[in-house]
């Protein structure tokens, strides 16, 4: 397994430390969880970085990579709605782009062909990993200004996954087929 997987599992198993914290009544608990998100958001970026560098693609990182950032953002996004932070109707969204486009990869990989994530998907991804990072710093520094920051971000993060979530079924139709 080289670099750029690790990084992934690295990733996932970030998650259940950044949800232990994010939900519990420990003193700096959200601080916590909001440095382990950082880290785990940050594998991404380098695992992919190094994995093209390096020539390190695997259709396991194409497959893995994309799952480890769902299921980063879901249960940031699934332990928002508990915390009353966010609007079920969004993770609803969020949630169902993510699930189409995994049967998608699903069917695809049965068939032996490896989907790679696409820039809407990468800008989706991205975004998602601002408004969760915003939400978990209270907006800050944008609520000393009255910009509520964090709420654009989660409606963008929200189109961006609607596009995105089209564009993929769109350019990945024959799939079905």
């Amino acid at each position: 397994m080289n670099i750029a997987n690790k990084l992934t599992l690295l990733r996932v198993l970030l998650i259940p430390v950044f949800m232990f914290f994010l939900l519990s009544d420990i003193e700096n608990g959200t601080f916590i969880a909001l440095i382990v998100f950082v880290v785990a958001s940050f594998t991404d970026f380098l695992d992919g970085y190094l994995a093209r560098k390096l020539n390190l693609v695997t259709n396991f990182g194409k497959f893995v990579d994309p799952l480890a950032d769902k299921l980063l953002v879901t249960s940031a996004f699934l332990c928002f709605i508990k915390l009353d932070k966010i609007s079920v109707w969004i993770v609803f969204v969020i949630l169902a782009r993510e699930f189409i486009v995994s049967i998608f990869r699903a069917v695809a990989a049965a068939d032996g062909i490896v989907i790679a994530a696409s820039y809407f998907g990468k800008f989706k991804t991205v975004t998602q990993m601002i408004a969760i990072i915003l939400i978990l710093m209270n907006n800050y520094p944008f609520s000393v200004i009255g910009i509520p920051m964090d709420l654009i971000m989660v409606y963008l993060c929200t189109a961006f996954t609607i596009i995105s979530g089209v564009d993929y079924i769109y350019k990945n139709k024959n799939v079905l087929n």
